[in-house]
């Protein structure tokens, strides 16, 4: 009996004994090949196109003050209008009525203001040589007064209404083209009404709306590059004129305006345009750009990351450990990340499994390309 107990013990030494060795074996540290690449500089310069629309430097509904009868219009589409050129007028007769009853108005309060003031001066000869009393001079010089006081009030009068006959007509601002017509002879128009509508301005604009993520690097007076299509095989060039400031109906893009230097003639108000701009990025550790790959930068709620390959030691040659690094990133360019801060020059970088790497893991180097590895 106590030969089998020995047995079965010994057994059982066994088993642990062997269990033990397989859990050694199971807890061996796997180092992990990784891709990777060293950080170096490209150039500075992206290119982005955005569409738009072009217009007039100036588009203007013009519109009377006043009301009437439309009796000229000299405004076909298409035609050109020199500064103070005549393009419409209404009816003036009721209005030049109106200046000649004011006119006679005014005669009228003159002659009552002359004799107003000619009774006041008799009236103060006779209160000095104490033959009116002092109520009689207070009311001459009162009526005076109130004379002089509607002569100045019908000599506004008289200038409203001069005015108001100087609404009857219509005159360019300055050299502008017709872009449409409102209204026709004979047609009664109201003040405020839009009867042509002028676009003015020596070269058309063109309004792009230009995303958040790239607002920040569109500056004031850049050049660009820009394509109508209905002009093809040229390419036209502008000047970047305003950069706005506030987005647009509620939307994360912001206006930007251009305006063309040449091809003047040939571009209308109303066509289609590309314009392609070249936005200037640099990384906050250089005056050049750091680029990646993009598959090398990973994201999550705490943002955009790189895991940085680090020598583990001297002792150790040929094993790294994966750091993440959060970093700022730039515009996408094609199948580059541009860098802007998080990393330096120099720095290897993993290309590959970013999202199966953990901060700390220990891994060998297996480039992605000879050109850039070490």
């Amino acid at each position: 009996m106590k030969m089998i107990r020995h047995s079965v013990l010994s057994v059982a030494a066994v088993v642990s004994i062997v269990a033990c060795e397989q859990q050694q074996v199971e807890v061996v540290e796997q180092i992990r090949p990784v891709r990777y690449i060293t950080v170096n500089v490209t150039g500075g310069e992206q290119s982005r196109t955005f569409s738009g629309v072009t217009k007039a430097a100036l588009e203007t509904d013009l519109s009377f003050k006043v009301s009437g009868l439309l009796t000229g219009l000299n405004a076909n589409v298409g035609d050109i209008a020199e500064k103070g050129d005549l393009v419409a007028s209404i009816e003036p007769t009721d209005f030049r009525v109106g200046l000649r009853e004011a006119e006679a108005g005014l005669e009228r309060a003159k002659a009552e203001e002359r004799n107003a003031q000619a009774v006041f001066e008799r009236t103060r000869e006779l209160y000095e040589n104490r033959n009116a009393s002092r109520s009689e001079l207070d009311t001459a010089r009162a009526t005076a007064e109130s004379a002089a006081a509607q002569v100045r009030a019908i000599q506004q009068q008289q200038e409203a209404v001069r005015l108001q006959l100087s609404y009857t007509k219509l005159s360019s601002p300055q050299r502008c083209q017709i872009a449409k017509r409102y209204v026709e002879i004979n047609q009664n128009v109201v003040a405020g009404q839009p009867v042509v509508r002028l676009n003015c301005g020596d070269c058309p604009e063109i309004r792009v709306d230009v995303p958040g993520i790239y607002i920040g690097k569109v500056q004031s007076g850049a050049e660009v590059s820009v394509e109508v299509p209905a002009l093809p095989d040229q390419q036209l060039r502008g000047v970047v004129t305003e950069v706005g400031i506030g987005t647009d109906q509620n939307r994360s893009i912001y206006p930007v305006t251009v305006k063309l230097q040449d091809g003047c003639d040939q571009v209308l108000s109303g066509m289609a345009a590309d314009v392609t701009m070249s936005l200037t990025v640099r990384s906050a550790t250089t005056e050049q750009l750091i680029a990646l790959p993009m598959v090398s930068v990973g994201e999550d709620r705490e943002g955009n990351f790189v895991f940085v390959l680090e020598p583990a030691g001297a002792d150790e040659p040929g094993i790294y450990v994966a750091r993440r690094r959060s970093v700022e990133i730039g515009i996408p360019e094609s199948a580059a990340m541009p860098i802007l801060s998080g990393i330096e020059l120099g720095e290897k970088v993993a290309t590959a499994g970013v999202r199966r790497l953990t901060d700390g893991q220990r891994v060998s180097l297996l480039a992605a390309n000879p050109a850039t590895q070490d």
